[in-house]
């Protein structure tokens, strides 16, 4: 259609369209190509793996004095007498990092009110696999690190990155079943949900119990205001900064409060989605004024859960700045020729590497056997067992999450080489995973069936 094709043709524009829609050479050939771009699957993961490339070229360039300077930049807040003074990338990793725990804390929970963790025969194969998954590579880590300098590092390779691991598998398109799309989703958000609880529970270093109490009346505000069915996304957005920052100050990792705050928002409507369509069919009978037209939008609100409307509004920004900016000011690892020789016979990088790579692919495929041979789960339909193989590998994407625990993994004084050759590890480990899943799943998925003309 022509006003699909020229958007600025359109009779609705009442003087002139928007410069996105415009007909500008710019708006044309790079502005909507590009908001194009971001709506594919795979583009959050293209984005982030570019971020991780320059982090990488910048900090082993002619400037890489820059890199250090830029992250390290130290920005402090003052309100009367209270100080918060936290480097750049530390605003990041405990700030920023608390929006992106704030989704996946969403999407973990409309997992378990509608989702695959509803329905127990269905979760309880991903389940038993991210359980697998997060076991497997801990133990082999630990095999290679106990009682050495990086004993603390066993939380790394846990972690899989849901950004990376499902664009891997959005190349292959229709080639996967839905079903297996579903597995590795949910299994990615249940490994999350493990690795939050790790970070909570052994990642937290001194803790201040006055903050803490603030924290937990803090939270006990947040579910009172939850069960007097409040919906307005403005308070919670004042308790949850709130939370942040009493978690913030007790020393237990701010971004838990990312993923509480994710799991109070109330996952079903508040309006009836039925009753709604057909109320606001009746308005439109008659044509709509300006009262009834906000009324229809207010219906069609009101008639999505507040998890999916808070996805759909902060996914974009989790996943195309707050995971880039992340990538950036940690991904960037200086490498020399001696830190790759000290890196390959490392126990840290050997470790997180064999972790990512064979203790996900073995630890997700045993524990997901196991679940279907005594009857507790099934096998996602349509899914063989080399394509789960397949799928196991490409979980072994650790990348954002293993960066993460990473920087809580390795910190104070004299660690600096520990997180270097973890990061190494991590990189490594993540690419190594991604090609072997991949080449797998190329293998092992149906072949795509083609569409016969009528």
């Amino acid at each position: 259609m022509q006003s699909t094709k020229e958007p600025w043709t359109s009779p609705l524009w009442r003087s002139r369209p928007a410069f996105l829609y415009s007909s500008k050479p710019l708006a044309r050939f790079v502005g909507r190509p590009a908001a194009a771009f971001l709506h594919i699957e795979p583009a959050s993961g293209i984005v982030l793996l570019a971020c991780a490339v320059i982090a990488m070229v910048w900090a082993n360039s002619p400037w890489a004095a820059s890199y250090e300077w830029l992250w390290g930049l130290d920005i402090s807040l003052h309100i009367g007498g209270f100080e918060l003074y936290h480097s750049l990338r530390d605003w990041i990793n405990d700030g920023l990092m608390a929006i992106f725990f704030f989704v996946v804390g969403m999407e973990i929970k409309s997992e378990i009110v509608s989702g695959e963790l509803r329905s127990l025969r269905n979760a309880v194969a991903p389940i038993a696999g991210a359980i697998g998954g997060m076991a497997v590579p801990a133990i082999i880590y630990a095999a290679f690190n106990a009682g050495g300098a990086g004993a603390g590092g066993w939380g790394v390779p846990m972690a899989t990155d849901i950004a990376f691991a499902v664009g891997v598998l959005a190349l292959f398109g229709s080639r996967i079943p839905a079903a297996a799309r579903v597995f590795l989703l949910t299994l990615a958000i249940v490994d999350d949900l493990g690795a939050i609880a790790v970070i909570a529970v052994f990642y937290t270093e001194e803790v201040s119990m006055g903050w803490l109490a603030a924290a937990g009346v803090i939270l006990v505000i947040a579910i009172g205001l939850r069960l007097l069915n409040v919906w307005s996304a403005p308070v919670y957005l004042v308790v949850g900064t709130a939370l942040w920052l009493a978690m913030l100050e007790s020393g237990v990792h701010a971004t838990i409060a990312g993923v509480i705050m994710g799991l109070i928002i109330a996952a079903k409507p508040l309006f009836d989605p039925a009753a709604a369509h057909a109320r606001a069919q009746e308005l439109a009978k008659e044509g709509l004024t300006a009262e009834e037209t906000e009324q229809v939008v207010r219906l069609r609100r009101d008639a999505l859960a507040p998890t999916d409307r808070l996805q759909a509004a902060n996914h974009p920004f989790s996943s195309f700045v707050v995971l880039p900016l992340f990538a950036l000011a940690n991904a960037g690892v200086v490498l020399s020729g001696d830190l790759l020789a000290t890196a390959a016979t490392s126990a840290v990088t050997l470790g997180i590497v064999l972790g990512l790579v064979l203790g996900k692919t073995v630890g997700i495929t045993l524990a997901t056997w196991i679940a279907v041979k005594t009857g507790a789960g099934r096998l996602p339909t349509g899914t063989s067992w080399p394509l789960l193989v397949g799928i196991a590998a490409v979980a072994g994407i650790g990348f954002t999450v293993a960066l993460f625990i990473t920087e809580l993994a390795f910190r104070g004084e004299g660690t600096e080489l520990l997180t270097a050759e973890a990061k190494i590890g991590v990189l490594a480990g993540s690419l190594i995973a991604a090609l072997l899943g991949a080449g797998l799943v190329a293998l092992t998925a149906p072949k795509a069936q083609r569409t016969q003309a009528t």
